[in-house]
């Protein structure tokens, strides 16, 4: 009697799981149904508007020309003492509206410009600067000025991804209604987007990023819900494989006294079919959003020591070098002494010897023309070979307060929590190259900056630099967590697995998975509301 007693109470406690996991599946699948459809139609657009609605601009960046020596007659020495500029950040050289100007940055950050023959000041050269710009990658010199507005900080509409700041937002009067952001401290094009991609943007930002919880709470309560929700996410679709899958049998004889019809075997036959893609989805997406915690702070990661004008003798116009292939040029501090950066346009194949620190990188004909970069010494006129890596190591341990305080990190704000890191004088440097060209796996195109020198330390983490020794920035810091993270939101988020298929076959496999767990979600509704 005792083990009838007995297999009773387990047909009892088994019977009161079941009903108990029915519900617990259905109340899952309610509270999770308005973020699904969220975060599936708006996951929809991405690859609908990159097929459909992909903007085009008629230039992506400047090309780059010559700087003759007649263009710079006065040197940098005579243009700030003409203008009484005593203290100065860096200077470089643009050329725009058929005039050379001196671009120079002063102690509080504004970028001046001054004509290299005579020395005068063009006022609102900057915002002047940033038009031209516009006009050049849009190839539009016709259609008026709409807008021009200064943005020091990233929105809803420019977002951290592309990473410049500050730039100057240009609309002009077109019926597009484009938006071009430009860096003119570098001359180079941030991001740009028609009336269509501004719309998507914002859509994408609301559903997607859940911006809008924002504008009611701070960023730490936008993850954390994000995260609760998507591990509820991921809940339902493991209870559903439990139910619909290995216990279906046991199940189907619990409940065959209720009504079967088409709507119920659909949604256990494709909730099976692509609950995979749901556990991805969700997966994936809540481990990218426990990265987002720390704001952020890479626009800040800058050395920009003052430079006295009375301590700068050599004049910038006198240097020791191959005006023929001169491009540009700038200044910098380094070991106790100051040196002109400069820029040269590379030789042809047949001459030119790569630097030593450049012997990984491979020569593709098809790349844009390379750059060789020449320190020179401001007191002595002359070249220190192979200083752009050492530079960029210095920058490397600069930016991890090896070096004395960086004013990047003294300008913070209080609120944003220090890293701990590990000072790089004693580690290990385990590889050094120069970067022209985006690599997916490494250096992708969303870290915006090139060239870049990439340096790989010994650290417990793996940590790898990327520098940009022609701002002095940090462009990205990457360890082994990141890398983690990085392959799980490429593979099972964006489907990089599917590369080898060709984007097209990519990009529909993602739509079509995105829309069978819509479709599941709203069959499951309608079996809710029949029950």
């Amino acid at each position: 009697m005792s083990k009838k007693n007995n297999k009773k109470k387990d047909s009892k406690f088994v019977k009161k799981i079941k009903q108990n996991m029915y519900r617990w599946h259905r109340t899952i699948g309610i509270i999770t149904l308005i973020p699904v459809i969220f975060w599936t139609l708006s996951g929809l657009m991405h690859p609908f508007m990159a097929h459909f609605f992909k903007p085009e601009i008629a230039h992506d960046k400047l090309e780059t020309t010559l700087i003759h020596p007649k263009q710079i007659s006065l040197s940098i020495q005579d243009v700030l003492a003409k203008n009484n500029i005593k203290q100065f950040k860096n200077f470089r050289i643009v050329s725009f509206n058929n005039k050379t100007f001196y671009q120079v940055k002063n102690i509080i950050g504004d970028l001046l410009y001054f004509d290299a023959s005579n020395g005068n000041e063009l006022k609102n050269g900057d915002a002047i600067y940033a038009e031209w710009l516009s006009r050049y990658f849009l190839d539009d010199q016709k259609s008026s000025l709409k807008k021009s507005e200064l943005i020091t900080e990233f929105d809803h509409q420019y977002k951290y991804v592309n990473r410049y700041l500050p730039v100057y937002k240009i609309t002009l009067d077109r019926p597009d209604t484009m938006e071009v952001y430009v860096e003119t401290s570098s001359g180079k094009l941030a991001t740009f987007n028609p009336a269509s991609r501004q719309f998507f943007i914002w859509f994408f930002d609301v559903f997607h990023n859940w911006s809008f919880l924002d504008a009611i709470s701070n960023n730490s309560i936008r993850i954390i819900t994000m995260i609760f929700l998507l591990s509820i996410i991921g809940l339902s679709a493991i209870s559903g494989i439990v139910i619909y899958g290995f216990l279906w049998k046991q199940f189907k004889k619990s409940d065959s006294a209720e009504p079967k019809n088409g709507i119920r075997k659909y949604h256990r036959q494709i909730g099976i079919w692509i609950s995979v893609f749901t556990l991805t989805f969700a997966f994936s997406g809540a481990y990218h959003a426990t990265t987002k915690w720390d704001p952020y702070t890479l626009d800040q990661m800058v050395y920009e020591p003052t430079f006295k004008t009375s301590d700068i003798s050599l004049a910038n116009n006198q240097l020791n070098l191959d005006w023929n292939r001169f491009q540009n040029q700038s200044i910098i501090s380094f070991n106790d002494s100051i040196y002109y950066r400069c820029e040269l346009k590379e030789q042809s194949k047949s001459k030119f010897k790569k630097p030593k620190f450049d012997s990984n990188s491979k020569w593709n004909k098809k790349e844009t023309p390379k750059t060789e970069v020449f320190y020179i010494n401001a007191a002595t006129n002359k070249i220190t070979p192979n200083l752009d890596l050492q530079y960029a190591e210095f920058l490397a341990y600069y930016f991890t307060d090896g070096a004395p305080k960086a004013p990047c990190c003294e300008m913070m704000s209080p609120e944003i929590p220090e890293e701990s890191e590990i000072s790089l004088e004693n580690v290990k440097l385990l590889e050094s190259k120069v970067i022209t060209n985006f690599e997916n796996r490494e250096y992708g195109f969303v870290n915006k900056r090139l060239p870049v020198v990439k340096l790989a330390y010994d650290t417990p983490d793996k940590t790898t630099y990327f520098i940009e020794t022609a701002t002095s920035r940090l462009a990205a810091k990457i360890n082994n967590s990141d890398i983690a993270e990085g392959y799980s939101f490429a593979i099972l988020h964006k489907y990089l697995f599917m590369d080898w298929a060709g984007k097209n076959i990519r990009d529909l496999t993602m739509v079509l998975a995105a829309l069978s767990i819509l479709v599941v979600s709203i069959l499951g509704l309608i079996l809710f509301i029949r029950k």
